[in-house]
């Protein structure tokens, strides 16, 4: 049971302190602001992609996604990101032909089903109490090198997500330019830094000390600033610079929602084209590592791998059956929130409210504007969420857990599986642990004979 729930016995007043303490600021809230924009490098792309080719809702989705984020921000009160499950949004852009919102529904909900019920039987929690810390930080380790590398690819080359490919060299030039992209990168790199909370060291000099203080007001003013918020609005404002059009295109009010009709095929066909990639995935990256990853941000907060894993499957179960895209926690999206500034649950609670007034007052035709919104910036947003994913791992100290994550790492990044990878982890790290286990002789037996010589000597 996670100690930051309240009991069933506390009463209201207290259970409002409890609610009020979810949301409780922990640094300023410019800088909760700009990391609810942290994890959109991969929410904007995936969703423009499943728009455009796989005509799924924008408005159902930005109105679902919207309640879970504000709901996972209050459960959780740390900032848990609501993100695509990016293998079946691979499958249906790709599938030839592409998988219908039906069969994307059903991938959701097979996918929830499998974790709702780990979760629930108390599965999950045991795999995450025994699996191997080096394995998990390999599966970090790869998920956050390939945002890095498809973040690259983002600023380098002009992107066209309907063929899921890289297009043509990104020109120096213009509005979603090469400048742009890396104007916004030196300023994310000179307001954020490295992304540490540390401060500048204690000297015995006073000299010194007259320098450290100024250059520790200096970082504190240059890390108040909303960064990200900051490139994410000059992003919006550049979508209807671009194109003036965009006005005339926009119509106010939300999409009906509807419940889907779905066969026996789409089951069928989601099942085994959608769930059967994403399962793993989700295990590993959307519950245990966003786990582990919680923990080393939020030492203070104990979350709970259950919860979590019972989250993702209650979240898909209400949505999906009315079109929403399929949803889970993911680690990267995580480590792009705190990258840029959120602590709390407050964050994600301000995501979900922007969320639900685009979905409510634009509808889908917000695609008209995701549409031109600069891939570059995009770009720049995923690559620092993906390098604070990536440096997780760097608590690997022995050469023998380097080397488990290592592997797994790049099992993972060269075969395109995070579930790949991880057998391969689990089976090198036994290796290593057979090879170093000594069935035959009982531990210590030589010394304890050795201790008793030399004690009866003595005597």
């Amino acid at each position: 049971m996670d100690s930051s729930l309240p009991d069933a016995d506390t009463p209201l007043l207290r259970r409002g302190q409890w609610w009020r303490s979810q949301l409780r600021l922990k640094t300023n809230l410019f800088s909760e602001m700009s990391g609810a924009v942290g994890d959109l490098g991969t929410f904007i792309p995936i969703v423009l992609t499943l728009t455009l080719v796989s005509h799924l809702d924008l408005s159902t989705t930005l109105i679902f996604t919207a309640l879970y984020n504000i709901l996972t921000g209050l459960l959780f009160g740390v900032p848990m990101p609501v993100q695509p499950m990016k293998s079946i949004a691979a499958v249906a852009v790709s599938e030839t032909p592409h998988l219908t919102p039906s069969q994307i529904a059903t991938a959701g909900l097979s996918t929830a089903a499998t974790l709702f019920i780990l979760g629930s039987t108390g599965l999950m929690s045991l795999l995450y109490r025994y699996l191997p810390l080096p394995v998990v930080r390999g599966v970090q380790l790869s998920q956050g090198l390939s945002f890095a590398f498809s973040a690259v690819k983002y600023i380098q080359f002009n992107q066209d997500f309907v063929a899921s490919k890289s297009t043509t060299a990104r020109s120096w030039l213009g509005l979603d330019g090469l400048i742009l992209a890396l104007s916004a990168l030196l300023f994310l790199v000179l307001t954020t830094g490295s992304g540490s909370d540390g401060g500048c060291g204690s000297s015995t000099s006073s000299g010194e000390t007259r320098s450290r203080r100024r250059v520790a007001n200096r970082i504190r003013i240059l890390s108040a600033i909303p960064a990200a918020l900051i490139v994410f609005l000059l992003g919006l404002v550049l979508c209807f610079i671009r194109d003036p059009g965009i006005f005339s295109n926009l119509k106010f009010g939300p999409s009906p929602i509807r419940l889907l009709t779905i066969t026996w095929d789409d089951w069928k066909i989601g099942f085994l084209k959608g769930a059967i990639p994403q399962i793993p995935l989700s295990i590993l990256n959307s519950v245990i590592a966003v786990c582990k990853l919680s923990t080393d941000l939020f030492p203070d907060r104990d979350l709970s791998a259950a919860r979590v894993s019972i989250s993702v499957g209650v979240m898909n179960f209400v949505g999906c059956w009315f079109g929403a895209m399929p949803v889970c926690h993911g680690a990267g999206g995580l480590a792009g929130q705190y990258r840029f500034g959120a602590r709390s649950g407050l964050s994600v609670v301000i995501l979900g409210l922007g969320k639900l007034v685009i979905g409510l007052v634009f509808g889908s035709s917000f695609v008209t504007i995701l549409n031109q919104f600069p891939i570059g910036i995009l770009g720049v947003l995923l690559l620092f969420a993906g390098i604070e994913l990536a440096m997780a791992s760097r608590d690997m100290n022995t050469k023998e857990d380097s080397f488990v994550m290592l592997v797994c790492a790049a099992i993972s990044l060269t075969g395109s599986s995070a579930a790949l990878g991880f057998v391969c982890g689990i089976v090198l790290f036994l290796l290593l642990k057979l090879r170093s286990w000594d069935c035959f002789l009982k531990p210590n037996v030589g010394e304890d004979e050795e201790e008793e010589e030399d004690s009866s000597a003595v005597a």
